[in-house]
């Protein structure tokens, strides 16, 4: 158990880089809300709804977080900074980030029934700060949700969302998304979230100045290699 806690503050080292220690790490609210979200979802599993709402009220008073308790979680789920609004039937992989002010919400269904109504976040997904993923969507493994961007349809692997309604840039995944990329986005470190929209248009540019360079020299090199066969 203590090997597993300390895995996963180092996970949220690897992506924070404010944290001087482990220790600090575990005062952070997104940390006090998944793990009380822990237990409001054992009690919500064994049938105990009122003790699992308890917790998940104290949680939501003292972190700023709302983790309905029927909302299943994966390993080294991380929520950086508070605000946090996650819905009943989501379902979250394994190493997501999430940034203030994101809501996983849910679709009203017109004849009533629940069901599934919240969305399903693959593995190694960043959701950035204020963006909103509504409905029983699915984001596939690796995909980044920019700020403010407003998701009510599938997220492909690997796809990099923007805009309202939210649609996919033509940055590369294979460029990126690997690794762990603060933010969300693939451009470069001094990436300021109030100017995205901005960079992002940027960093696509350079991705197909890239692309075409790259297009041009295989070019060149057929039509050396024809050239040579001529002769």
């Amino acid at each position: 158990m203590f090997s597993g806690l300390v895995a996963y503050l180092d996970s949220i080292k690897a992506r924070d880089p404010a944290p001087r220690s482990r220790w600090e790490i575990l005062l952070y609210p997104g940390v006090w809300a998944v793990a009380l979200h822990r237990v409001a979802h054992w009690l919500f599993k064994g049938d105990l709804f009122l003790l699992a709402r308890i917790v998940n009220h104290i949680a939501r008073l003292f972190t700023a977080i709302d983790i309905h308790p029927g909302a299943e979680i994966g390993r080294n789920f991380f929520i950086d900074h508070g605000f946090v609004v996650i819905g009943e039937t989501s379902a979250i992989g394994d190493d997501v980030t999430i940034y203030q002010m994101v809501t996983l919400g849910g679709t009203n269904p017109t004849d009533g029934v629940g069901g599934k109504r919240h969305p399903t976040i693959g593995d190694g997904v960043i959701i950035g700060s204020g963006a909103q993923v509504l409905g029983p969507v699915t984001v596939g493994d690796r995909a980044r949700i920019g700020a403010n961007a407003v998701v009510t349809r599938d997220v492909p692997e690997g796809a990099t969302m923007t805009g309202v309604p939210a649609r996919p840039t033509l940055v590369g995944a294979e460029q990126y998304a690997k690794d762990f990329v603060p933010y969300g986005t693939p451009c470069s470190e001094a990436f300021d979230p109030q100017t995205q929209k901005l960079e992002l248009l940027q960093c696509e540019v350079e991705q197909l100045r890239k692309r075409l360079a790259k297009m041009l020299e295989e070019r060149d090199a057929e039509r050396s290699a024809k050239g040579r066969d001529r002769a």
